[in-house]
C-alpha cells in the first residue's frame, strides 16, 4: 500500500523549500500525493498544494505557483479565502493586474471580520501596492470602529471580536507605515496605546500568562508517557496541543497583549524541577515560570521565519493558519 503523506511531512516539505537539492522533487511529491489520495488528512489538499506553490513561487516559477493555487481553491472551495489572496498575489506579480486586484478587492471586507485577514494586505504589499494595502488597513479601522461607537448594545463575544480586529489592524497598519517611513499619525499612536496596554489587557484572559509553556513533539509524548495522569490537561495529539498554543498567543494578542512567547519545556528538565513531588498542572505552571527567562520564543515569528513550534516550516505556512478556524 502507498505511503501516505502526513501534516508534518508537509511541513517538513515547506521547510525544505529552495533549499533543497531537488525542489522540483518536493513539489511533485506533494502533488502526486494530492492526485492520487494519498493524504494523511483529506481535509490537507489544501494545505499541500499551497506549499507547493511557495515553493514554485521561491523558484521564480511564478505560473506553475499559480496554477497549483488556483487548483487549491477548485479542490476546497469552502476554505478558499487564503488560498484566492495567494492567488490574486501571484496574478499581481505576473502582470495581470486587473485579475489579481479583482481576487483581492473581492475578499478586501475579511479586514472587517476575520482578525487573521491581514495576509490580504501582505500580498498587496508584496506586489509593490504598499500605498493600497496602508488604504485598506485605514479604512477597515475606520469602519470597525465607526461601528463599535454606533452598536453600543453588542454581546460580550463581540465586542472582544472588535477588539481583537482593532488591535490587529492597528498593529500591521503601523508595521507598514514603519516601513514605508511615513510618520505617525493618529493609528500609529492608537497602535502604540495598545500595545502599552496589554499588561492590563492580559489580565483578564483565563489562558494564563503572557509566557506560555510548549512541548516540542518528542516532548510532548515522552511527557504523557512519563505522567500518565496529565492526559487530561493536554490535548489528544501534538498537532491539536500546538494549535491550542496558536490560538491562545493570538487571543492574547487580539486583547492589546504584547512581549508574547513560547518556552519549551523538557522532559528530563521538569523531572528535575519537580523532585520526586507529583507533576500536576500547578507544578506545571511553576515549571513555565522557571523557564520565564530561559529558552525564550518571541512570538509571533515572521510571516516568512521558521514557526515557533521548531518545525523547521515557513510560519505562514505552519502555525499561523492554525489561529484561522
Amino acid at each position: 500500500m502507498p505511503e501516505l503523506l502526513t501534516t508534518d511531512r508537509i511541513e517538513e516539505i515547506g521547510a525544505l523549500g529552495v533549499k533543497s537539492p531537488d525542489p522540483a522533487a518536493l513539489v511533485a511529491e506533494l502533488v502526486s500525493a494530492v492526485d492520487e489520495g494519498r493524504l494523511a488528512d483529506p481535509d490537507d489538499i489544501g494545505y499541500a498544494l499551497l506549499v507547493a506553490a511557495d515553493i514554485l513561487d521561491q523558484a521564480g516559477d511564478l505560473a506553475d505557483a499559480l496554477a497549483l493555487a488556483t487548483r487549491a481553491i477548485a479542490e476546497q472551495p469552502d476554505e478558499d479565502a487564503y488560498a484566492r489572496a495567494v492567488r490574486g498575489g501571484l496574478l499581481l506579480r505576473l502582470g495581470r493586474s486587473d485579475e489579481g486586484m479583482a481576487e483581492l478587492t473581492e475578499l478586501r471586507p475579511l479586514l472587517e471580520t476575520n482578525p487573521n485577514a491581514t495576509y490580504l494586505v501582505d500580498e498587496l504589499a508584496e506586489a509593490g501596492h504598499a500605498d493600497l494595502a496602508l488604504q485598506w488597513l485605514t479604512g477597515a479601522l475606520d469602519t470597525i470602529l465607526e461601528r463599535t461607537r454606533t452598536q453600543q448594545h453588542e454581546s460580550e463575544d463581540a465586542q472582544d471580536e472588535a477588539a481583537a480586529m482593532i488591535y490587529g489592524l492597528a498593529q500591521r497598519r503601523h508595521t507598514l507605515r514603519e516601513e514605508m517611513g511615513l510618520p505617525h499619525d493618529e493609528y500609529d499612536n492608537l497602535a502604540d496605546r495598545l500595545r502599552a496596554a496589554s499588561t492590563h489587557a492580559l489580565d483578564a484572559l483565563d489562558d494564563g500568562p503572557a509566557t506560555l509553556l510548549y512541548w516540542p513533539e518528542a516532548e510532548f509524548t515522552a511527557l504523557l508517557a512519563r505522567w500518565p495522569a496529565l492526559v487530561d490537561s493536554y490535548p489528544k495529539t501534538w498537532d491539536e496541543h500546538r494549535t491550542q498554543i496558536e490560538r491562545a498567543l493570538a487571543d492574547a494578542a487580539g486583547l492589546g497583549g504584547a512581549d508574547l512567547g513560547v518556552v519549551a519545556g523538557t522532559v528530563e528538565g521538569l523531572a528535575a524541577f519537580a523532585g520526586e513531588e507529583p507533576v500536576d498542572e500547578e507544578t506545571l505552571d511553576e515549571y513555565a515560570d522557571s523557564l520565564d527567562e530561559v529558552g525564550l520564543t518571541a512570538w509571533p515569528p515572521g510571516r516568512n521565519d521558521a514557526c515557533w513550534c521548531g518545525s523547521g516550516a515557513k510560519y505562514k505556512k505552519c502555525c499561523r493558519p492554525r489561529s484561522r478556524d
